[in-house]
């Protein structure tokens, strides 16, 4: 949070707490994640705040080999603000946010009210839709 709050045109607003999860997706041996969510403010246009995300990520020791493998940071974009993008290399909004516990939760926790607007929902929706079909599988 740290270097993003050093970047210029980005101000950090709220941070979520911490929630450690079982990694989802990787190897069957990856270690738990530890999962986080941050609200900011920014003059820069999305396809440089992914750029700025990506250098924090390679200071900071990350290396991208396989796919969903264990690493050391992973920052991503999930919002920004009512912006729909569909580009190779910039999917805005992040395109399974809507079906993860470990995104929804911490975001929830710190903008409940934050809209996502393709699926047409709050965050506190959209982690109240995902707990009912959780329910319903059980």
């Amino acid at each position: 949070m740290q270097r993003l709050a050093s970047v210029p045109g980005v101000r950090v607003i709220k941070v979520s707490s911490l929630l450690e999860n079982p990694a989802v997706g990787g190897p069957v041996d990856s270690p738990p994640f530890l999962n986080a969510v941050a609200e900011i403010e920014t003059i820069l246009e999305p396809r440089k705040l992914l750029k700025c995300l990506l250098n924090i990520e390679h200071e900071l020791g990350r290396e991208r080999n396989l796919k969903w493998e264990p690493r050391r940071i992973d920052l991503d974009m999930l919002l920004f603000g009512q912006a729909v993008i569909s580009e190779p290399d910039l999917v805005i909004p992040h395109p399974r946010m809507h079906d993860r516990r470990f995104v929804l939760q911490p975001l929830a926790e710190i903008s409940p009210d934050a809209w996502h607007p393709k699926e047409k929902q709050t965050v506190a929706q959209l982690l109240k839709r995902l707990a009912n079909q959780a329910r319903g599988a059980e």
